[in-house]
């Protein structure tokens, strides 16, 4: 078993090495590719140096079995064919094919036999904030099926990359040190801030960000659930958070709820508010599950139940999402 990571110097790149390591995956050698700006530069996985090539359009996949792809969708594109023309399976953090109706869109948790029908032998990982999204949902799902869904995500730096993380922390010591605030990566500081926009806008008013989650949710589940999303930026360094409304089709208690997120494959239930117990970004980075809590009724709607959920976007919501398929295809086998 040969694997590969495209983008190996990026905030998900690191996260794939940590997870492979941590899940002991199975693999005889592991390769990492690179832009010319990380080609050479040495990275120690499972005590091993091991050297970043410079991605080209050559045979270095050849003999590679699963190539976990992030570092971008042009890049993507670009490079499909040179990675899956001898028989890798690519598994694409980018968006470059989320909606291609030829590749599948996967979260383990919720649709993993959709991996099985890849005619292009690419597997597309989803956005991550529709990952943790649809593992919480798919509980729901299973008792009532669910009309609609009215979302507002808390998203950390990390969703914009490494060096977004980096500026966040700078931003902070710029201020306490009363110096000119650096503002590169976001439209605006996001240091004591939140700004409600995650990517470009789109002519109906929504973002790009948030037509991923409607668009997304509803073919990993298969569904024709509404799904209406308004995404913000907070000043959180990792972990997303998301509250959500959900629409069903019968009521669905309280209890119901709980006891189905309790149950739920990937989730862990967080509730417990007489102790101010509930999912929080500061003490779940680098925690592998959604973590759900707040849950209640929904006031308004008889049909309607309202929850909360946390989890680690660069974790759960890119590269653990990414090997958690992997480890799924070689189990078929």
């Amino acid at each position: 078993m040969r694997i590969a990571i495209v983008g190996a110097s990026g905030a998900v790149g690191q996260e794939f090495l940590r997870v492979l390591a941590e899940r002991n995956f199975p693999m005889d050698e592991l390769l990492l590719f690179g832009s010319e700006r990380s080609a050479g530069k040495v990275y120690n996985f499972k005590g091993k140096n091991i050297t970043v090539k410079l991605l080209q359009h050559n045979d270095d996949f050849k003999d590679v079995d699963i190539v976990f792809t992030s570092a971008g969708a042009g890049t993507s594109k670009e490079y499909e064919k040179t990675i899956t023309q001898y028989g890798a399976i690519m598994i694409d953090n980018s968006s470059a094919f989320r909606m291609d109706q030829d590749v599948p869109l996967v979260v383990p948790e919720v649709n993993a036999e959709d991996a099985l029908n890849r005619p292009r032998n690419v597997i597309a990982n989803p956005n991550c904030t529709t990952i943790q999204m649809v593992v919480a949902l798919k509980a729901i799902e299973k008792l009532s099926h669910i009309k609609k869904v009215h979302v507002s995500t808390y998203q950390a730096a990390s969703g914009a990359g490494a060096a977004a993380m980096d500026e966040l922390v700078e931003q902070y010591k710029q201020i306490v040190e009363g110096k000119e605030v650096t503002v590169e990566k976001f439209a605006y500081q996001l240091a004591y801030n939140i700004i409600p926009q995650v990517d470009v806008f789109t002519e109906n008013g929504y973002t790009k960000e948030e037509m991923k989650m409607y668009h997304e949710t509803r073919k990993i589940m298969h569904s024709d659930i509404e799904v209406s999303a308004t995404c913000v930026r907070v000043p959180v360094m990792r972990a997303h958070s998301e509250s959500v409304w959900v629409e069903t089709e019968r009521p669905i208690s309280v209890e119901e709820a709980k006891d189905a997120f309790s149950k739920a494959d990937g989730v862990i239930l967080m509730d417990d508010t007489v102790n101010k117990v509930y999912p929080m970004p500061l003490h779940l980075a680098g925690e592998d599950p959604v973590y759900v809590g707040r849950i209640r009724k929904d006031i308004s709607n008889p049909n309607g139940l309202t929850f909360w959920c946390v989890s680690d976007q660069i974790k759960k919501g890119a590269a653990l999402n990414a090997v958690q398929i992997a480890e799924y295809l070689i189990n078929q086998k």
